[in-house]
């Protein structure tokens, strides 16, 4: 059954005094509504204030990660939670009625508690009560099963993809996050581990009160050139912070120590572009043409702002669902101006598959046009169409860079056939070497794989218009990415990765 769920239809009889019930809508409906959560509060006394007041009391907390659920504060030892009136925690239908899982939730669900140790610590666990099954970070516990749970530990209800909370033991958290700014941990509570980037380690946050989910890139200054910029990094921020457009990220907050940046961003949780084509090997031509023009059109906002992205790939491009047709949006942009461009380009430069010639042959210490984001972006769409990179440091006939630096590739007809030859047309001006010849961004979206279909741009006009859509939870890590052999002829239709293979023919391409 760890696939399935089916309606839990066992009923519930009497009511305790101590249930608390889930009336509230969930931080997602909240957030479009505009409305706080509704905490349990005792009035403040000797001063302190009702949320001092309830963090004397709690010693775990639950934020929400999915439709319907609220934010809980432990206090009892002992927790249960489900459907049912006599759980602690109530789970009521009017808080879930955007969630169409609530009938797979069981009456009596699952068990939280913690138990003390000789030493005045404790320990929490959790036991499966459900029938469809609790999960703790994607793992099913089964029936009448307990686990450990540990501080930032996800539960999912049903099925692992249904994420309903994140765990924070408030112990644990206050002594991890200790050293952060005040006034950072006066608005946000921090909380799991969600990645890493190339300028350092992304976190989800909540927002006090509201429960509002955000991703927190944490930049250490020591690694870049921030250094003692403080005045004219403060201002590059609040350039960034005032770009608004549906296919970009939304800078939020910034706050900063005299070793620690951290900037708020906007949480899309419908996973990268990365792990999209991971899963489906490569796009058909009319979804991937339908993600392309997005990037294009977002592309074109940050160059007419002034700003070179410098680092796009597929996984600075992140989707807004699990459907086909979906949003996407544009990450880590304007890194440049925060941590210096050389000190950026000279990371980079470490990991080039997705980097222009033009930059490689400088070593990440010259000056670059806009033009560098249209060949990253030629990259981009060979990927989603052919399921592959077009360079590969694993071919034994060139070196990665020399591959770049001349525009070596290919598009064997084997993986290429039902790709239309207006698409090929253009990654091909895309991936120019030279930069002065390389197709402008105003150019790709008047080609006629782009221009010509205005069924795929109507829809992508109504993806943009419609950027307050529900999403789902985060998505997974990143699979690791296999390495076959240079004698394949090519990537296997069935390969769930992107191949790193180079596949070479008498079709290679060389452009200058």
């Amino acid at each position: 059954m760890a696939d399935q769920q089916t309606p839990d239809t066992s009923s519930s009889t009497g009511t305790s005094s101590s249930s608390q019930s889930q009336s509230v809508p969930s931080s997602a409906s909240m957030d479009s509504a505009g409305t706080a959560a509704t905490l349990p509060t005792q009035d403040a006394v000797d001063g302190m204030s009702d949320e001092e007041e309830l963090k004397m009391s709690s010693w775990g907390r639950l934020f929400p990660l999915g439709i319907g659920f609220e934010k809980i504060d432990l206090e009892k030892d002992v927790n249960t939670f489900g459907r049912g009136t006599n759980n602690d925690i109530c789970f009521e239908p009017r808080a879930f009625k955007k969630n169409p899982q609530y009938q797979a939730i069981s009456t009596k669900h699952f068990k939280l508690y913690r138990e003390f140790d000789a030493d005045g610590t404790f320990n929490v666990f959790l036991t499966d009560l459900s029938s469809n099954g609790t999960f703790i970070n994607g793992q099913k516990i089964g029936k009448n099963n307990t686990q450990p749970l540990n501080n930032n530990d996800e539960i999912s209800l049903s099925l692992k993809k249904h994420k309903a909370y994140v765990f924070q033991n408030i112990n644990q958290a206050d002594q991890e996050f200790s050293l952060l700014p005040e006034d950072l941990k006066e608005k946000y509570v921090m909380s799991r581990f969600l990645g890493r980037g190339a300028c350092g380690e992304v976190r989800l946050a909540f927002s006090r009160g509201s429960c509002k989910k955000f991703a927190v890139k944490i930049i250490n200054k020591k690694t870049f050139s921030v250094g003692p910029r403080q005045a004219a990094l403060r201002d590059e921020v609040e350039i960034l912070k005032k770009l608004h457009h549906p296919c970009v990220i939304q800078i939020g907050d910034v706050f900063e120590t005299a070793e620690v940046l951290y900037i708020f961003l906007e949480l899309v949780e419908g996973g990268e572009l990365f792990d999209r084509v991971v899963s489906v090997t490569r796009f058909e031509e009319p979804v991937a043409k339908l993600l392309f023009y997005q990037m294009l059109v977002a592309v074109k906002y940050l160059h007419d702002q002034g700003i070179t992205h410098r680092d796009l790939k597929p996984e600075n491009v992140l989707l807004s669902s699990e459907k086909n047709e979906t949003l996407i949006k544009i990450t880590d942009f304007g890194l440049s101006k925060v941590v210096g461009e050389q000190s950026l380009m000279k990371t980079l430069c470490g990991t080039p598959s997705y980097l222009a010639p033009e930059v490689l042959l400088t070593a990440g210490m010259g000056g670059y046009s806009k033009a560098v984001d249209l060949w990253s972006l030629g990259v981009i769409l060979f990927i989603c169409l052919g399921g592959y990179p077009p360079f590969s440091e694993e071919t034994k006939k060139h070196t990665l860079h020399e591959q770049i630096i001349k525009g070596i590739y290919s598009f064997p007809k084997a993986y290429w056939k039902s790709v239309s030859p207006e698409a090929i047309d253009l990654i091909k001006k895309l991936l120019t070497t030279d930069p002065q010849k390389r197709i402008t961004v105003d150019g790709a979206l008047q080609h006629p794989w782009i221009s010509n279909d205005e069924k795929v741009i109507e829809k992508a006009n109504q993806l943009m218009a419609a950027v307050n859509a529900d999403m789902p939870p985060p998505s997974g890590p990143v699979p690791k990415k296999r390495h076959p052999s240079d004698e394949d002829d090519g990537p296997s239709p069935r390969r769930k990765r992107i191949s790193t293979d180079i596949v070479e023919s008498d079709s290679t391409t060389v452009l200058s």
